[in-house]
């Protein structure tokens, strides 16, 4: 079976009150997008990474990977407008049946673990995206009234999102629609049933800058 890891790096540093992208900002002396290679590289299954990055960033991350002499193997892509478009760039470097995991660039803490429970579970049933219950209380406004949710019936979902290439492709033949927020949106919308796999409470999305500091005591922690 061959995997591939598609790392999607589109962020900007607006939630971060930067004017640098979330993904090179450093963590424990090395980018953030380095980390999340290193993360998939590290896995056993060993997934071929294809890393989506604006265009007008390939020259700074070639800088950044002679800087800190990182080797990881991996093949860096044109994004496109929206993360849908970016994936669907992707998604066409990939020849024949694989399981294919899509993982955001400002998650390094993935462990690998996850990352080869995702792509097993996707072998399996078609698709695994990762998902964790919340630990407050959810209350949802409808119109001018609002109400509780049963937080065991809620999940707050991350990456990896991990599919049968096929089923992905597929999905990814569907025009592009606003309400696309994510991988499982579009392949949900396609029609197929999503299944939900336990994910991690440090899989982390570094959005503001409180999240970094989060990420470099979970390192440390775990180093």
């Amino acid at each position: 079976m061959k995997y591939y890891a598609i790392i999607v790096a589109g962020g900007s540093g607006t939630r971060m009150q930067t004017t640098q992208a979330k993904q090179f900002l450093l963590l424990e002396g090395l980018p953030i997008l380095m980390h999340t290679l290193k993360a998939f590289h590290d896995c056993i299954l060993m997934p071929q990474i294809l890393l989506v990055l604006n265009i007008h960033q390939h020259q700074y991350w070639e800088e950044l990977c002679t800087k800190y002499n990182f080797t990881v193997p991996h093949e860096v892509i044109k994004g496109g407008q929206e993360r849908f478009h970016s994936v669907k760039n992707a998604l066409k470097m990939i020849k024949g049946n694989g399981i294919v995991a899509v993982h955001d660039a400002v998650r390094p803490l993935i462990s690998a673990a996850l990352i080869e429970k995702s792509f097993h579970a996707a072998a399996e049933k078609g698709n695994a995206v990762a998902g964790i219950h919340p630990t407050d209380s959810v209350r949802i406004a409808e119109n001018s009234s609002n109400r509780t949710l049963n937080r065991d019936l809620v999940y707050l979902i991350q990456t990896p999102q991990t599919f049968q290439s096929a089923q992905l492709k597929k999905a990814y033949q569907q025009p592009f629609r606003n309400e696309y927020t994510d991988d499982a949106s579009v392949v949900g919308h396609a029609g197929y049933e999503i299944n939900i796999i336990e994910g991690e409470r440090d899989n982390l999305k570094i959005t503001y800058p409180l999240d970094l500091t989060f990420a470099s005591i979970l390192m440390k922690k775990g180093s």
